[in-house]
């Protein structure tokens, strides 16, 4: 074989292994790092520098090296422009020095060569679609003086090239990587959204305990008042767990009738009460390799108790009307708005139960115990019923402050309910006090608002539809009957009751 092939052979072998080497994973620095030595082992290079441009920083830095030692590799920073090295980057075109004894642009700064008389350097950019993202430098690749340095340059180009598309990949890598993290905190989030959604040291307890209890098999417990988010709670804990692709079933013990909940929960044969013409699963069955969520647990019947602390201890059951036994693989999540230790001592609830349910007591926050968390999920609603409605409406300062300073009683799932009906029922851009129900701008001590501030709110109401009829008709109750569909007596009434009195040019 002619000189020619062996060095042609040897530059193919040398560019086959450098693409398995950045094709074997997406650790940067390991497989550049190992890139250089390919070079240097198969193209006798004496030492060699990948860098790259922090852009954060503006500077080239070296990533990997063949040749040189650690403190050598960190002096070899460059500002674009700076140097050989940074005049490449900007130019975007390689440069060779044949001699770096005999070049002042040459500045040594890793320190690497002792003696600098005799060496060449050559270095190429690194480019991607014409963007210069790094550089390449080697001092001369080969010791067979034959070899031209356009067959140098030549080989550098397209290792650089190769090095070009690893480090984009790699870049798309990590942003997808980062992208996937996000999209599981998403995830996450839309199984706990709205309530997961805070900042609050009592949510930051929350959150704590959520990613504390969910890779464990324990049973977990909720408690708190309705609409604080018990169910999106169970969701996060069920979605973070190992069980998240196995089925998550919900069930409310409040929202059956006593006589169908044993059949709910354990499934029925057929024949086993009149209207079971078919037989069907209980949602321990139905949750069996997930999570089962049993809501208002408190509200169980004493007689159901035992049967669910036998599934509990034991992991089987029987159908109603059955005989065979059935073994479930599921874990209980259960939830309460009810104080279960007063129900205990009340003899309404069996304290085994209690203490086979309470292994992970969570307790959701009522709303006006984080009041700092609302204005963030004012905008977090906010947003969502602006995308859901196609508008753009915001919220003045003065309106958010009402927000921020009201009770909640109804808690997340009040507030939900207000933003959607606010961004729904607004005719302008920017949601003021008066937009706001009637029933927020009230004191409300001790919960004392119920039945007058829907009043209130009826009538605030009222007052405004009859007031926007008579201006539409020029004062002519007549007519401003028709439109609110009153008696001219009827509209008289309510005139003198809201105070409402034709203006003085239209008496």
């Amino acid at each position: 074989m002619t000189q020619s092939l062996v060095r042609e052979n040897r530059i193919l072998s040398a560019l086959l292994e450098v693409s398995k080497v950045l094709n074997s994973s997406f650790e940067l620095e390991k497989n550049l790092s190992r890139t250089m030595t390919v070079i240097g082992d198969f193209l006798e290079m004496e030492r060699g520098s990948v860098f790259l441009l922090d852009q954060h920083s503006k500077q080239l830095k070296i990533v990997a090296a063949h040749g040189l030692t650690k403190d050598q590799i960190e002096r070899g920073k460059y500002r674009i422009g700076e140097g050989i090295v940074g005049r490449v980057l900007e130019q975007g075109s390689p440069l060779v020095i044949p001699n770096v004894g005999e070049e002042p642009l040459f500045l040594n700064k890793t320190g690497s060569r002792f003696r600098k008389s005799g060496i060449s350097f050559l270095c190429v950019p690194i480019s991607f679609k014409g963007e210069s993202i790094g550089v390449l430098s080697a001092d001369r690749i080969f010791k067979d003086k034959a070899i031209t340095i356009d067959e140098d340059i030549r080989v550098l180009e397209i290792i650089a090239s190769i090095i070009a598309q690893y480090v984009i990949l790699w870049k798309h890598y990590r942003e997808s990587e980062q992208e996937r993290e996000n999209l599981k905190l998403q995830l996450k989030g839309k199984y706990s959204l709205p309530n997961i959604i805070g900042t609050s040291d009592k949510m930051q307890e929350v959150f704590e305990a959520v990613y504390r209890v969910s890779d464990s098999k324990a049973t977990v417990i909720l408690y708190g008042e309705s609409g604080t988010g018990k169910e999106l709670i169970a969701k996060a804990v069920h979605y973070m767990s190992p069980r998240s692709k196995g089925p998550f079933v919900k069930f409310n013990c409040a929202s059956i009738p006593e006589g169908l909940l044993e059949s709910e929960l354990f499934g029925h044969e057929k024949g086993a009460f009149t209207g079971a013409i078919t037989a069907r699963k209980g949602r321990f069955e139905l949750a069996n390799g997930g999570t089962l969520l049993l809501d208002e647990v408190g509200d169980l019947p004493i007689n159901l108790q035992p049967k669910i602390l036998r599934v509990l201890q034991e992991r089987e059951f029987e159908h109603v009307g059955g005989e065979r036994t059935i073994k479930v693989d599921v874990r209980l999540i259960a939830a309460t708005s009810r104080n279960l230790e007063e129900l205990v001592l009340k003899g309404r609830f069996r304290e085994d139960l209690f203490y086979r349910l309470n292994v992970v007591p969570i307790l959701m926050p009522a709303l006006r115990e984080r009041k700092e968390d609302i204005p963030v999920l004012v905008e977090f609603f906010l947003r969502r019923f602006n995308e859901e409605n196609n508008k753009d409406i915001s919220l003045s300062p003065e309106a958010m402050r009402i927000l921020a300073d009201y009770n909640w009683p109804g808690n997340v799932r009040e507030l939900e309910n207000t933003m959607e009906r606010l961004v729904v029922m607004s005719g302008r851009n920017v949601i003021r006090p008066s937009d706001l129900p009637i029933n927020l701008k009230l004191p409300t001590h001790e919960g004392l608002l119920q039945k007058e501030s829907l009043r209130a709110g009826i009538e605030d109401i009222e007052k405004a539809s009859i007031f926007d009829a008579l201006e539409k008709t020029g004062w002519i109750q007549a007519k401003a009957a028709r439109l609110t569909g009153l008696t001219p007596r009827q509209i008289g009434y309510k005139m003198k009751k809201y105070g409402i009195s034709t203006p003085v040019g239209l008496q």
